[in-house]
């Protein structure tokens, strides 16, 4: 029974955009490896995170549910460790389980992984360089760059397995969360300039007010520990200066002084050293992708393992002249993610089925032919990827943002969902005694519409257009009906 049942590896970073996934189209980098996984087997094209942000994506994987009801629904709230999740299905069903990397769900007793036979996870964000981990209850220090790490010990944990059990092993990345730092040997790839996003520029008029107020603009809100600079401001960012004379910038490696004509030049100037520092540290995880894939040919277990890579959420490369995430626009709201299983999956595969994180779960149990408990709320895509889609699967995607104006970004509460044609969300920006939110009682409430056909870059709010007066009746229904097949409290009067 054991050498049937596959083998799971679940390779996932943090912060890595499918913009710049070379298998997703990427104009800015290359990823030959995990393209590799891509090109073997399955990329889904519509796969969406339910909450735009690390710790609440984290939750909402393990465990196969909304954070309404893991209730892990911010940054500040950390998983109850006793709660039941995949990796314990798997365990109690006969896998050897593990993880490694980034856990980002608490610490201590009561948060700290479970379900685990073996795990050893950086402490909160974790460092690029010679990081600790929390092993197995003990503390230790590991010299050296993080991501390499994170791979070596997956490697060394797959060789001292016990080779009579099928595996699920959880290879979690820092990287490349902010602050981007890339290994030192990689600083030298990707020097040319990247094409700046069409929405750039953009000045977010007919947006919602939550668009404008967002502390996420590369030309306002990038420190001088983001691009490398000399921090001569007290408040560590950039100064947008009226008067750019005499204006210059000294990167703190290199000692180079950067002058500027324009704000136009200096944005740009910007954004290029922050895409550049952002693919150069996923460099990283595409080679130590790549070291993963050789070690499963190697000891033949490339056939019956499940190998996929993906991302906590999406990540804004300049779009809209943001960086970050956190909203349920498109960039920041889908997930890269490309599965290869050469048992069953039939290579150069692309599904455009609506899929989400909590989908992850009871898919995994499938294959692993565990019965999916009845608390979780997604559905297994096993037939959706060799072609046979159900009748009655979901066409809509879900997402709620519960971390009202955080002190960070000062993105606004809301949620929504999302079709293949057209989004709707409701900004009802207030913090409901969520931890790491703030009031925001006194800001307006607001909805958006966009249609997804005519405008995909979302740029267009429709929905006080009298034309789509139909489509916004429906669109609410779809939400309202939604929200309540998965037990979520709307906030605005579902009899609108």
């Amino acid at each position: 029974m054991s050498n049937s049942r596959p083998n799971i590896l679940f390779i996932m970073s943090d912060d890595h955009a499918a913009n710049a996934i070379s298998a997703y189209g990427s104009k800015i980098n290359q990823t030959p490896n995990i393209d590799r996984i891509a090109n073997e087997g399955v990329r889904l094209d519509h796969c969406y995170v339910t909450n735009s942000i690390c710790t609440p994506s984290r939750a909402a994987i393990l465990t196969g549910t909304h954070n309404h009801l893991n209730r892990v629904t911010t940054l500040d709230t950390h998983i109850d460790n006793r709660l039941p999740h995949v990796a314990k299905h798997l365990q109690h069903g006969g896998y050897q389980t593990a993880i490694v990397g980034k856990w980002h769900l608490g610490t201590g007793p009561k948060h700290c992984p479970t379900g685990f036979d073996f795990w050893s996870v950086v402490p909160g964000q974790g460092e690029y360089l010679n990081p600790q981990f929390h092993e197995m209850s003990e503390e230790i220090k590991v010299d050296g760059y993080v991501t390499d790490i994170i791979a070596d010990k997956c490697i060394d944990w797959l060789d001292k397995r016990d080779k009579e059990k099928p595996f699920f092993l959880m290879c979690h990345n820092k990287a490349p969360h902010r602050p981007w730092e890339p290994k030192l040997e990689h600083r030298s790839l990707y020097l040319d300039d990247f094409p700046v996003p069409e929405t750039f520029d953009d000045d977010y008029s007919n947006r919602a007010k939550a668009a404008t107020e967002a502390h996420m603009r590369i030309s306002r809100d990038m420190t001088y520990n983001d691009l490398d600079l000399v921090c001569f401001g007290p408040d560590k960012t950039i100064p947008e200066s009226e008067n750019l004379e005499g204006f210059s910038l000294r990167c703190k490696l290199t000692g180079e002084a950067h002058t500027f004509e324009s704000h136009e030049e200096l944005n740009r100037w910007k954004y290029n050293r922050y895409i550049r520092k952002y693919v150069q540290t996923i460099h990283s995880i595409d080679e130590n992708v790549g070291r993963m894939l050789d070690y499963l040919d190697d000891n033949n277990l490339t056939e019956n393992t499940i190998v996929i890579y993906t991302s906590d959420q999406g990540f804004y490369l300049g779009e809209h002249g943001w960086f970050d995430k956190r909203f349920i626009y498109e960039e920041s709201f889908q997930m890269p993610f490309v599965m290869r299983y050469p048992k069953e999956i039939e290579a150069g595969t692309v599904n455009t089925d609506m899929t989400s994180n909590v989908d992850f779960a009871p898919t995994w149990l499938e294959y692993a032919g565990v019965t999916t408990p009845n608390y979780m709320q997604g559905r297994s895509f096993k037939s959706n990827v060799k072609g046979n889609t159900p009748d009655d699967w979901t066409d809509l995607a879900y997402h709620r943002y519960w971390m009202n104006q955080d002190s960070c970004h000062n993105a606004y509460a809301h949620y929504g969902i999302r079709t293949e044609k057209y989004k709707i969300i409701y900004w009802y920006n207030e913090d409901l005694d969520q931890d790491g939110a703030r009031p925001g009682e006194f800001e307006e409430k607001e909805w958006e519409l966009f249609n997804l056909e005519k405008d995909p870059m979302e740029l267009f709010n429709v929905y006080d257009d009298p034309e789509y007066a139909e489509v916004v009746k429906e669109m609410t229904a779809k939400l309202n009906a939604e929200m309540l097949r998965i037990g979520d409290i709307p906030e605005h009067d579902i009899a609108v």
